[in-house]
C-alpha cells in the first residue's frame, strides 16, 4: 500500500499497511506501579524535550520468553481531561528498519484501575510516530530500556520509503 504518485510527481496518501491481526500479540501483562519516579525529558527527533514520568513496568511472556517494558505518563497530557488516563508505551523490536518504521513504534494504553495488577497490551494497535510520515514532526525516541530482542509482527508496517 502507501502512496500513489501522480503524473505530475505529486504523492497522494493512499493507505497504511498492517501486519495481519494476531491474537497472540494481545494479552494482559503483569503491571507494577513505579511511584515517585522522577520526571524526565524524553529525547525526541528534534530539540523538543517533553516531560514524562515512568508510571509502571509491564512484564509478560511472548513465545516462551519473558520481557519487561516501561510505561510512561506524559506530564502535559495528564492535566487534560480527555487524556488524564492515557499512558504511553514507545518500543523498538527486531522489525524496526525492515518491516516497520526504523525509529520505533508506539502504543497508547489506559490507566488500569487502582486495584488492578495487570494492564492490557495489544501490539496489533502499534502505530508509527508522525515523523515516519514527515521528518518535520518531533517524535519521542523510545528509551533503550524498551528495546525488545524479538520481532513484533503486529500493528502498522513501515510506510513507503521511510524505514
Amino acid at each position: 500500500m502507501g502512496d500513489i504518485t501522480t503524473e505530475e510527481g505529486l504523492k497522494i496518501f493512499k493507505a497504511l499497511d498492517f501486519f495481519e491481526i494476531d491474537k497472540n500479540y494481545r494479552f494482559e501483562a503483569e503491571f507494577e506501579l513505579t511511584p515517585n519516579t522522577p520526571i524526565f525529558e524524553m529525547q525526541t527527533t528534534t530539540e523538543r524535550l517533553p516531560l514524562y514520568r515512568k508510571y509502571g513496568i509491564a512484564q509478560f511472556t511472548l513465545n516462551g520468553e519473558k520481557f519487561e517494558l516501561s510505561i510512561y505518563q506524559s506530564q502535559d497530557l495528564m492535566t487534560t481531561i480527555e487524556y488524564e488516563d492515557y499512558l504511553f508505551l514507545p518500543f523498538n523490536d527486531k522489525t524496526n528498519g525492515n518491516l516497520s518504521y526504523g525509529g520505533g513504534r508506539f502504543l497508547d494504553l489506559k490507566l488500569p484501575s487502582e486495584e488492578s495488577n495487570t494492564i492490557v497490551i495489544d501490539f496489533n494497535k502499534a502505530y508509527n510516530p508522525y515523523c515516519a510520515y514527515n521528518h518535520k514532526y518531533s517524535c519521542p525516541i523510545p528509551p533503550s530500556e524498551n528495546n525488545l530482542s524479538i520481532a513484533i509482527p503486529a500493528g502498522v508496517k513501515a510506510y513507503g520509503d521511510h524505514h
